[in-house]
Order: C-alpha cells, then sequence, then structure tokens
C-alpha cells in the first residue's frame, strides 16, 4: 500500500475531531437530513494472480483457444503474468498500478434513536490501472490494461450513533465504471484492432466512522471495495505484414479475468444542511 502516510493523517484528524466539536448544536440531530460530501484517498488492488490472455482462433465467440504455430506448438508458450510487462519481452510485469482517487457524493440519513439509514450517490475518479501480460515464442510481449475514465456508484447505508456525535456504519449498492482500456505489443508485423472503451457494472461495499467537527460539519475515514465486471475489451488481430501464413490473424484476445478489483481508503468532509 503506497498511502500510508496519507491515511495516518486523514485516521489521525477523525480521531482528534471530537476534541474540536462545538457545544452548540443538539446531538439528538446529528446525522438527520441532507448533506454533500467531498473526499479522497488511496484506491489499492490485490494481486490477480493467475490470470492471462485467452483467444478466440475462429471467432465462434468462444474464447480458451490454443494459439499454434505450423509445428503445432503453443505460441504463447512462454507464459503469462499480472501487470504491465517490462521493456525486455520474456523477462515479466511490474506491479499494478495503485493509486489516488477523489470524488464528490450527495447522500441522505433518517435518524431513528441512536440508529440511521441512509443513501448516498457519488461520482468520481481513480487512478489506479490493471494490466495483464503475455509473451510469444518470438520474442514479443502483449499488455491489456484498464483504468476507469470516472466512477459512480448509489449506496444504501445503515448505522449506529451513541448519543450523537459519531457515527459507525455499513455501506452497499451498485457501482458503475466507464473504463479506458489500452493494449500494447512489441509486435510491429501484425496489425490490431480493439474495441475502445467499455463499461464496467458491479458493486461496491464496505463501512467507516462519521464524527462531528461542527454543528453542520462532520469528516469521515471510511473503507470501500468494489468489484466491476468488464468483459467487453477485445483486440483483433490482422494480418498486417506478417507473412503467410501466420498463426495470429484473425485471432480475437481478451482477459481472462473479467473484474476489476479494487479496495479505497478515503477521507471524508461533509456539510449537513
Amino acid at each position: 500500500m503506497r498511502f500510508p502516510s496519507l491515511l495516518a493523517a486523514t485516521a489521525a484528524t477523525v480521531l482528534a475531531v471530537p476534541a474540536m466539536a462545538q457545544d452548540n448544536h443538539d446531538p439528538a440531530q446529528d446525522f438527520n437530513g441532507p448533506y454533500v460530501s467531498i473526499g479522497g484517498g488511496g484506491t489499492l488492488q490485490g494481486s490477480d494472480r493467475g490470470e492471462t490472455l485467452v483467444f478466440d482462433t475462429n471467432q465462434d465467440g468462444s474464447f480458451g483457444d490454443p494459439v499454434l504455430d505450423a509445428a503445432g506448438g503453443d505460441v504463447f508458450a512462454p507464459g503469462f503474468c499480472n501487470g504491465a510487462a517490462t521493456s525486455t519481452a520474456n523477462i515479466g510485469c511490474r506491479n499494478d498500478k495503485d493509486g489516488p482517487e477523489y470524488f464528490g457524493r450527495i447522500g441522505y440519513d433518517r435518524r431513528m434513536g441512536n440508529f440511521v439509514l441512509g443513501a448516498v450517490i457519488e461520482g468520481g475518479r481513480s487512478e489506479a490501472r490493471d494490466s495483464v501480460s503475455g509473451f510469444s515464442d518470438a520474442g514479443d510481449s502483449y499488455m491489456m490494461s484498464r483504468e476507469a475514465d470516472w466512477q459512480a456508484g448509489a449506496r444504501l447505508r445503515a448505522g449506529y450513533t451513541p448519543g450523537g456525535g459519531a457515527l459507525f456504519y455499513v455501506t452497499g449498492g451498485g457501482a458503475y465504471a466507464r473504463l479506458d482500456n489500452k493494449f500494447a505489443t512489441t509486435n510491429s508485423v501484425n496489425s490490431f484492432a480493439d474495441s475502445g472503451k467499455t463499461n464496467g457494472w458491479g458493486y461496491s461495499a464496505g463501512g467507516g466512522v462519521e464524527v462531528m467537527a461542527a454543528k453542520n460539519l462532520s469528516v469521515g475515514l471510511e473503507y470501500l471495495y468494489t468489484d466491476l465486471k468488464d468483459d467487453d475489451y477485445t483486440v483483433s488481430v490482422g494480418q498486417g505484414s506478417a507473412p503467410a501464413p501466420d498463426p495470429l490473424t484473425g485471432v480475437d484476445i481478451q482477459r481472462s479475468n473479467p473484474h476489476f478489483r479494487t479496495h479505497s481508503v478515503r477521507g471524508t468532509i461533509s456539510y449537513r444542511f
């Protein structure tokens, strides 16, 4: 995880806020009504072990075919690795890229005694990138990567506030991202055409704590797990200047794992009306 100082500072702020809170408001009205928030933090990715590129050699829509050369050998026998291929083929991959994220949200809470039910809609962007690479017996690398141009979510949340001042909650709901897919290869003889940007749909779930800093101001710390399914991105290989017969010509390529999974740790600042 690459954001220890950011997360430590956010956590320290949240823990310190109760001492700063003003006494000129009624705690019974905390976390009740509409609010707007801004926030930011870090998007972290787990290891997608075992992910590969998969192939449709006869364009029947079914991926998982081997790509065979004229002698019947597997063109991709050198194998695959999770992450972006290094500059030298057949060496390995860099880790997937974690990155900062930033977002805005609107929400509404309904407080019933010490229990709170609410809903939130948010939108923003994450700089994290998820890649997978394959290597051919000709010494070329083939890499697919994806990151979100922007993303949005609509979630419910339920929490408990022991008399006001602090809210401990869980949250979950639907998630969407407009994904920017990219393809890169050291193969300079074939031609390649891809399907471009795709729509990822899925869900988010997590929890957090929010504390009142003043009558209308709260700060929070939140963890969110997001799982987006992205199975529409395809790269189609053409003949280009490759000599015939060419085992890659007419092959479609996809990722074996359609899921883009991330972990987010973020701080929030909210104004409550």
